[in-house]
């Protein structure tokens, strides 16, 4: 499985960015699709995950430092979700922070195998 990462760019502080996943495998539907980031310096964390067929989302919990399932999204500002074709998976990020600037991972589970995409770059400034 080919992961093509893209939207990464350089923003402000409260801008908002699109990171979309993109796979060429028709079975893509059929995988557990995440994205992760790792910034300069600081280990891989894991930012959101969606189920085979977009039915649950989860997100990384800040204060317990896993994800967990988003039954309300309440104050996230992070966004997982697959397109109607289930060709892609983005993750739609608003009100960027600083703290959010890092190399942005797809990752996709075939249950069998797990596969990365090659990072897209987000830097957030001031």
């Amino acid at each position: 499985v080919q992961l093509q990462a893209s939207g990464g760019g350089s923003v402000q502080t409260g801008d908002l960015l699109r990171l979309s996943c993109a796979a060429s495998d028709p079975r893509f539907k059929d995988y557990a699709v995440g994205w992760f980031r790792q910034a300069p310096g600081k280990e891989r964390e894991g930012v959101a995950c969606i189920s085979p067929g977009g039915s649950v989302t989860y997100y990384r919990n800040s204060v317990e430092g896993r994800f967990t399932v988003a039954r309300d999204k309440g104050n996230t500002r992070f966004t997982i979700s697959r397109d109607k074709g289930d060709k892609t998976v983005s993750l739609q990020m608003n009100t960027l922070k600083s703290e959010d600037t890092a190399v942005y991972y797809c990752h996709a589970d075939t249950t069998v195998r797990q596969y990365w995409g090659q990072g897209t770059l987000v830097t957030v400034s001031s």
